[in-house]
């Protein structure tokens, strides 16, 4: 009886965490896209001093790491932020180009931490009322009773018990 109350509720436990998936990815997604045009627009205003002096990006970046210590800083800088522009602009095309299933897939896509963090500090758990709320809890249920019900039953499993001799 106690085993069946366990893996009720590691089941319904199961339930509550995943169902709030589709919702912390689609706030996931949305800071991501605030991240992403704000880098668009530093990255454009780099490109737009760069074009102004006559260079391309590139180059851009090899003039301003000769220009001494802080130029050198700046451009590496500079790099870093163009690189996690292109990273989190081709997250962002992979997450809106996936539903709401597929999201959980290419959960990979989730792994910026200081936009998971910010998300993760915003998100509110709630009752999901929609098809993959519902679809996702219907599968955490399934993981967390076969877990609980995997765990209860494998000592039983490793040492079965023998019945008394009449």
């Amino acid at each position: 009886m106690i085993a069946r109350a366990l893996t009720l509720a590691g089941g319904l436990a199961g339930a509550a965490a995943l169902s709030q998936f589709p919702e912390f990815s689609q706030q996931y997604t949305q800071r991501l896209g605030g991240a992403v045009d704000e880098l668009h627009r530093f990255v454009q205003e780099f490109d737009a001093d760069a074009s102004e002096a006559g260079l391309t990006r590139d180059a851009a970046l090899v003039d301003l790491a000769e220009g001494g210590a802080m130029g050198a800083a700046r451009a590496a800088t500079m790099e870093k932020t163009i690189a996690r522009y292109e990273r989190l602009r081709a997250d962002l095309a992979a997450l809106r180009a996936a539903g709401p299933f597929t999201r959980a897939y290419r959960a990979g896509h989730l792994t910026d931490p200081e936009i998971a963090q910010a998300a993760w500090e915003d998100f509110k758990p709630a009752l999901p009322l929609t098809f993959e709320g519902a679809a996702f809890a219907g599968f955490g249920l399934l993981a967390g009773l076969g877990l609980i019900g995997g765990l209860i039953g494998l000592p039983r499993m490793l040492w079965p018990r023998r019945r008394a001799r009449p």
